[in-house]
């Protein structure tokens, strides 16, 4: 029989719809690839970007071969970083200019590589690229957030195949993220414990959904999810912020992060999809709200999410806000146990 799941985190319901009981090799869908020359971020081409932000590299100077990862501004970005916001009312509408930042991370020079055929090492890279960009992006007091995400595959937003993320800093903070901090602020009140970190608990002793466990990390399909073969990653420890993690903690962050993405690899084949980390925000003073971030260090706990893009949005999540899940988190978190990391 179905069920109806609710999430405490998202705060919403999800229709785990068992009798469907789709397998991964009802998901295999097919690849497009952009030609690598003609892919502005390949090893060679940096005059083809904008100058970059910041680079890890052996040899050579900015903006030229030699480099490992790269952070450059988006070509075309979603928000720019010039000028003022003039948050204003228009009629019954509120109105801001699309201030923010719009970054590109390149995560290997190698045109034929995703994050998944990276090396632990080089993920660690990439990891502190995305580390020195929050902690750049929120001295400047007009950014309430930052967005790091990954479109991996064209069905899932990606405009090119060379594997990348983007880190998106916005003047306000999004519905999602408000949400997350609103209940674990309201939990943390109520019960004086962190509510990620009970999820994390109660799930490390139940072990249906468990993937994969570290020393520091875990990984696991969370009990009302939206999509067949979503994911989460936790660090065990309470920590709410990402970019204050060590190296050591990045460095072990890469292991579980490449695990968790060669799974999926192995048991979809490759499937697109979107990650997101999900941290707190630079807890800039505002105006008339002295103690708006005053618990954030207790309350919130950062993570990643990761949604193959295997099913399609319909009218009747459009229509109610539910999603329908065809393979339950445990079948799901199974296979994935399975699967050869």
């Amino acid at each position: 029989m179905s069920e109806l799941r609710w999430d405490p985190l998202k705060q919403h319901w999800v229709i785990i719809a068992t009798e469907r009981g789709r397998r991964p090799r009802d998901f295999m869908v097919e690849h497009e690839t952009t030609d690598a020359a003609c892919c502005p971020f390949c090893y060679g081409l940096e005059g083809k970007t904008p100058p970059e932000i910041y680079a890890v590299r052996d040899t050579g100077v900015a903006n030229s071969p030699g480099w490992k990862v790269r952070v450059i501004p988006n070509k075309y970005p979603a928000l720019r970083i010039e000028g003022n916001l003039n948050s204003r009312g228009f009629g019954p509408y509120d109105v801001l200019n699309g201030i923010g930042a719009h970054e590109v991370i390149i995560e290997t020079p190698d045109h034929d590589r995703d994050m998944a055929e990276l090396s632990p090492a080089e993920i660690t890279e990439v990891l502190r690229a995305w580390r020195a960009r929050f902690l750049d992006l929120r001295r400047d007091t007009r950014f309430r957030y930052m967005v790091l995400f990954k479109n991996h595959g064209t069905k899932a937003g990606a405009t090119l195949s060379h594997s990348h993320s983007q880190l998106i800093a916005v003047p306000l903070i999004p519905p999602v993220a408000a949400t997350e901090l609103r209940v674990c602020k309201e939990y943390f009140s109520a019960k004086e414990r962190c509510l990620i970190c009970d999820l994390i608990d109660f799930e490390l002793k139940s072990g249906e959904r468990i993937v994969r466990e570290f020393a520091n990390y875990v990984i696991m399909t969370p009990y009302a999810a939206c999509f067949p073969f979503e994911v989460r990653l936790y660090p065990k420890r309470h920590a709410f912020d990402f970019a204050l993690l060590p190296d050591a903690e990045l460095a072990e962050l890469a292991v579980a992060l490449k695990d968790m993405l060669t799974r999926l690899r192995s048991v979809l084949r490759d499937p697109p999809y979107n990650f997101i980390l999900h941290t707190a925000p630079p807890r800039h003073p505002r105006l008339g709200k002295p103690g708006y971030w005053s618990s954030i260090e207790y309350d919130y706990h950062w993570h990643i999410e990761l949604v193959p893009r295997l099913t399609q949005i319909a009218g009747f999540e459009w229509g109610t806000g539910f999603h329908i899940n065809p393979t339950s988190p445990e079948d799901a978190a199974a296979f994935l146990r399975e699967a050869g990391a």
